[in-house]
């Protein structure tokens, strides 16, 4: 009996071995789907951060923007009332200058009127002369021949009739023409007295130009003393070009940029103590020799000039000089300072003037 449970429990079917396989897979699809899982969650988590940095960053953004709008519209707000006080201040000149314009076209319109009343009274006293030549004719050959006919007596009867009735016009033309001048004179009267207060403003002005160009000329000649290169001419400081550049160019050279260093120092000094209601401008006149210009670069002489004199304002503006307080001009060949046609002639012309004018 034993021997035959024995035999029965080796022959029956063990199934442990294949629940085990099948807990170990299972295990393993569990530890996968979990591994999924995770990955997941960590490949979402980046999704999100990077998210809501995006959404931080363009909150930033936002509020910039929205920083910037508000300075805009504060700028906008500040600039509307400084167009509309502009705009006010224009519309009070134009009043001004419109009152001025009918004033002005008043009294040229009497001046027209008291002009043809003139003309009109010259010819009106010509033709009275004229009768009256007529009339002491007539009456001396009267008083000749002796022979006093009617036709004579009215004819002369006529000629004084026509001379008192021009006599008559005349008399009204004269009182129409003290009325017009009467009234003319009133207005002349306004506009001498506003000529002489701008007059009197302008002659202000023009001492006080004159008192810092006077220390512009003290300065300049002070401070380029006995220079070979330069000389004094009138109003002006003269530059040979040749201090300055090289021949047939407008490129300004080292000892040239030297010399207008030293002379750019004094200049600002003196600008800076000028008013700011002077009307003044520093004048850069350039000027060449009569010899026509051989360069690819300059047509003429008068392109050389120019480029020599805007090379110079160029220069001064970037020592520090005003800019709206220089002007360049170039003249060519066409002012000479000596008319020879020599070397020494050709070279003072081949200049750089330098001046301190008004507007």
């Amino acid at each position: 009996m034993a021997g035959s449970a024995g035999r029965r429990r080796r022959g029956g079917i063990n199934i442990w071995p294949g629940f085990v396989d099948a807990l170990a897979s299972l295990l393993l699809v569990i530890i996968f789907v979990l591994l999924a899982f995770v990955l997941t969650q960590f490949y979402l988590t980046q999704v999100l951060s990077g998210r809501d940095k995006t959404i931080t960053n363009l909150s930033k953004q936002l509020n910039e923007l929205t920083v910037q709008l508000d300075t805009e519209k504060s700028a906008s707000a500040e600039l509307k009332v400084n167009l509309g006080k502009a705009q006010d201040e224009l519309q009070s000149l134009s009043a001004d200058r419109d009152r001025l314009q009918v004033e002005a076209g008043k009294v040229a319109m009497m001046q027209n009127d008291i002009d043809a009343l003139n003309a009109l009274k010259a010819e009106l006293e010509k033709k009275v002369a004229e009768l009256g030549a007529k009339a002491d004719q007539a009456q001396g050959q009267i008083v000749l021949e002796h022979k006093i006919s009617e036709d004579a007596r009215a004819q002369a009867a006529l000629l004084n009739q026509q001379l008192e009735a021009m006599r008559q016009e005349l008399a009204k033309i004269s009182q129409a023409l003290g009325a017009s001048e009467s009234l003319s004179a009133d207005q002349k009267v306004q506009i001498a007295e506003l000529g002489k207060r701008l007059n009197s403003a302008l002659a202000s002005k023009v001492e006080e130009l004159a008192h810092y160009r006077s220390e512009f000329f003290g300065r300049l000649r002070k401070l380029l003393g006995d220079h070979p290169g330069v000389r004094i001419e009138g109003d002006r400081f003269v530059f040979q070009s040749e201090l300055l550049f090289t021949s047939g160019s407008a490129e300004l050279g080292e000892n040239g940029r030297a010399q207008l260093a030293e002379l750019a120092k004094s200049l600002v000094d003196l600008t800076r103590q000028i008013p700011p209601d002077i009307n003044w401008v520093l004048r850069i006149d350039g000027h060449t020799d009569r010899q026509p210009i051989k360069s690819s670069r300059f047509a003429s002489n008068w392109e050389l000039s120019t480029a020599r004199a805007v090379s110079v304002v160029k220069f001064l503006a970037a020592q520090g000089l005003p800019q709206d307080r220089l002007a360049a001009a170039g003249f060519g060949e066409f002012q000479p300072v000596d008319k020879a046609d020599t070397s020494d002639a050709y070279a003072k012309n081949r200049r750089i003037e330098i001046r301190m004018d008004q507007k």
